[in-house]
C-alpha cells in the first residue's frame, strides 16, 4: 500500500509495465452491498486499501531481471 499510488502507477505504465487497481471502491461502499448499511469511515483499513493498493506483475515465471526492473521503477517513483 502506498499513498503515492498514482505516481507509481504512472511510472510503471510509462515503462510499459502493467499495473491495475482492482477495487477503487471498497466492497462495503459499492451499490451491491448498500443494504448492509455501511458508510464511509466504517471500515478504515478497507478504505485505505482501496485508495492505496496497486497490483503489479508478480508471478512464478517472472525472471529476476524483470523483477529488479519493476522494483527499480517503483523505488524511483516513490522517491519523487
Amino acid at each position: 500500500m502506498t499513498p503515492g499510488r498514482a505516481g507509481v502507477e504512472k511510472a510503471l505504465h510509462d515503462n510499459h509495465i502493467s499495473a491495475v487497481v482492482y477495487y477503487p471502491i471498497p466492497l462495503h461502499l459499492q451499490a451491491a452491498f448498500k443494504n448492509l448499511g455501511y458508510k464511509a469511515g466504517d471500515l478504515p483499513v478497507s478504505e485505505a486499501a482501496a485508495r492505496e493498493v496497486l497490483s503489479i506483475p508478480i508471478y512464478p515465471e517472472l525472471g529476476p531481471e524483470d523483477a529488479r526492473m519493476i522494483a527499480g521503477v517503483i523505488l524511483e517513483a516513490l522517491k519523487n
